[in-house]
């Protein structure tokens, strides 16, 4: 019981810290790997479409960014001998940027290789891609604010 008193409330803290980095860090890699086997089909048809398809494969990179900045703001909230209680509240507070970027870089990978296949067909229209691809950004955007301000709602000590 003792161990779990004193080490336990920042267990939890790093628990909530490392899945918001972990779980959006995995939505942006399998994104960025749907988005990038689609653009390297494209490019070995047509090399000089490189620079856009590349671009429409870095977008749902964000959400790995996104992760890494509340596991940066919720390992600032860390202190030694924490309560219980406490630890929760930091591990609540990186779920939404944990879930949502885990299921939003996937979704906006599919969606950038989706809009490869308009840069492929309609090269001049492939900006309406990218606007597609951030519809669901916007969500990746919430769950990073709903994780930011709830770790700022929390008071340790």
């Amino acid at each position: 019981m003792n161990f779990l008193e004193t080490f336990g409330g920042y267990a939890l803290g790093l628990l909530g810290a490392g899945l918001a980095a972990l779980m959006a860090g995995i939505g942006s890699a399998k994104g960025t790997g749907i988005a990038g086997e689609a653009g390297a089909g494209l490019v070995s048809e047509d090399p000089s479409k490189f620079g856009k398809a590349m671009i429409l494969q870095v977008i749902p990179g964000t959400q790995g960014l996104y992760g890494f900045v509340i596991w940066f703001l919720a390992f600032g909230k860390l202190v030694p001998g924490m309560s219980v209680a406490e630890g929760l509240q930091v591990l609540a507070a990186c779920l939404p940027i944990a879930f949502g970027g885990l299921l939003s870089g996937i979704a906006q990978g599919k969606v950038a290789a989706a809009s490869v296949n308009i840069l492929a067909k309609k090269p001049d229209d492939w900006s309406k891609g990218m606007i597609l691809c951030i519809t669901v950004e916007f969500y990746a955007i919430l769950a990073l604010l709903a994780s930011f301000m709830m770790l700022n709602a929390i008071t340790i000590g």
